[in-house]
């Protein structure tokens, strides 16, 4: 499976032109043999919003003009795509990620996990964490703050997830995320992480771009710096069902689920 991931700019409020702009590459990812092509968090509207009701206007439903042609992009190209965009259900805005697939099927994540900045200072917080089976495998969603609890991608991963996609906005101050957060959360369940930020600055914030996809192991296998850049890899997602780790076999070996002992978790789920 070759996944990308596009970091680029966005345009603020523009839907329009981001979308114009996500499918030039998709069409081109498509030529390469790209099997899924991941877009940042809020690609589609733009994220640093000052209010309340600059939410609600730049935030569009999943029925928009802009991800009905994205819809038709995937499906002529023949390629997966996820995509986030600020969205709009009835008076409730959610910070929304679909995965697209080239039968026209679409699946949504809304953000479960909310920092107080930008966006998600005013919207409604999601509430599952679903696993999408898909022609090329299982595929989990997370969006930039759901990297923080454990939680998150260890129940994406417990259902059978095999690569978690997350779309972020990493700004300045955030840079722990990419250099430890991805790998450790993709070695410590044993899954393929593709993270996919965004650069430039909106609203007088600065983002850092450094994308990057990670193996089962929490090795880098492919990374952006703080510019432009699509960054792709192919993976292998047979190895994330493995989820025993022998390294001296018979004499040293781990496992990521069977040693757990949920009988000892209380705590976690208790407020």
């Amino acid at each position: 499976m070759r996944v990308a991931c596009v970091q680029s700019g966005v345009v603020y409020g523009d839907p329009v032109a981001n979308v114009a702009q996500g499918i030039k590459r998709l069409r081109s990812l498509a030529d390469d043999g790209v099997d899924l092509a991941v877009f940042p968090e809020c690609y589609l509207t733009g994220y640093c919003v000052d209010s309340a009701d600059e939410a609600k206007r730049i935030a569009i439903p999943l029925n928009h003009t802009s991800i009905q042609e994205w819809i038709e992009a995937s499906v002529r190209w023949g390629i997966h795509s996820v995509v986030g965009y600020a969205g709009r259900d009835g008076e409730d805005v959610y910070n929304g990620a679909c995965l697209i697939e080239p039968t026209g099927k679409v699946s949504e994540y809304r953000k479960t996990h909310l920092p107080e900045l930008g966006l998600d200072r005013f919207v409604k917080q999601g509430s599952a964490l679903p696993v999408f089976d898909t022609a090329i495998g299982r595929i989990g969603i997370a969006v930039c703050f759901d990297l923080r609890p454990p939680e998150v991608v260890r129940c994406l991963a417990l259902q059978g997830a095999e690569l978690v996609v997350l779309p972020t906005n990493w700004p300045e101050g955030a840079e722990f995320a990419p250099s430890f957060l991805a790998p450790v959360r993709a070695n410590e369940n044993r899954v393929f992480l593709a993270s996919c930020n965004r650069i430039g600055t909106e609203n007088g914030f600065r983002f850092i771009g450094r994308s990057g996809i990670w193996d089962v192991s929490g090795k880098t296998i492919a990374s952006a710096g703080d510019g432009e850049e699509t960054v792709v890899a192919d993976i292998d997602l047979e190895q994330a069902k493995e989820k025993r780790v022998r390294t001296i076999p018979g004499k040293y070996e781990t496992t990521v689920f069977e040693s757990r002992r949920p009988e000892l978790y209380d705590p976690i789920i208790r407020k």
